[in-house]
Order: structure tokens, then C-alpha cells, then sequence
């Protein structure tokens, strides 16, 4: 993901403007942060873990309206391009097929 994250900001910096580098990492960033976010949440699910604590719980459930917000405010205050945001987003997606097409190549070695 931080490979992803790097080569396109520096990607769109350079065929965009600083605009859209800028605000392609600020999505690429909020994306890790979601996957890490989803990392603890399958692991407080699995056997033998500890129970999560509400806290954890109320943020987990807030996520999505903290990068929104997050998301409307980069945009509106430093002037990001909004479009470079959202596919920004995508980096763990992006990621997440990477490896499986690695493994689907590298299954039979």
C-alpha cells in the first residue's frame, strides 16, 4: 500500500500539479488508516481475543463520518483536489488485487 501511495502521488505531482499529488496522499493515507483500523477489528473478532472496548466500538462505528469530514475539510481549506482524494482511497483495494494476482501467478512455484 505505501508503494502505491508513493508512486501515485508522485505520479500525479508531476502530471497534475502539487493539487493532486497532495490530495491523491491525503486519500491514499486515510485508506491505510481504514485498513489498519479493519486489521484491529478482525482481530478483536477472532478466538481468544480480548473484547474490544467501547470505545474502539463507537470509533469504529464513527469512521466513515471522521473521513468524511476529514475529506471535506482538506478540500475546502488547503484547496485538494477532491477526485485525487477518493482514488486516493482505493490504494487498499488496489493493493488487496496486487497481491492476489501475485499469488494467483506465484501459486505453482
Amino acid at each position: 500500500m505505501c508503494v502505491l501511495a508513493g508512486v501515485g502521488t508522485l505520479a500525479l505531482w508531476w502530471l497534475k500539479g502539487w493539487p493532486w499529488g497532495l490530495g491523491f496522499l491525503a486519500g491514499a493515507a486515510a485508506s491505510i488508516l481504514n485498513f489498519r483500523w479493519f486489521q484491529q477489528l478482525t482481530a478483536a473478532l477472532g478466538p481468544g481475543a480480548r473484547r474490544p472496548r467501547r470505545r474502539f466500538a463507537l470509533f469504529l462505528g464513527l469512521r466513515y463520518v471522521l473521513l468524511g469530514a476529514g475529506g471535506y475539510a482538506i478540500v475546502k481549506i488547503f484547496g485538494l483536489s477532491g477526485l485525487a482524494i477518493i482514488v486516493g482511497l482505493l490504494v487498499s483495494v488496489a493493493a488487496v488485487l496486487a497481491e492476489m494476482i501475485y499469488e494467483l501467478i506465484h501459486a505453482g512455484t
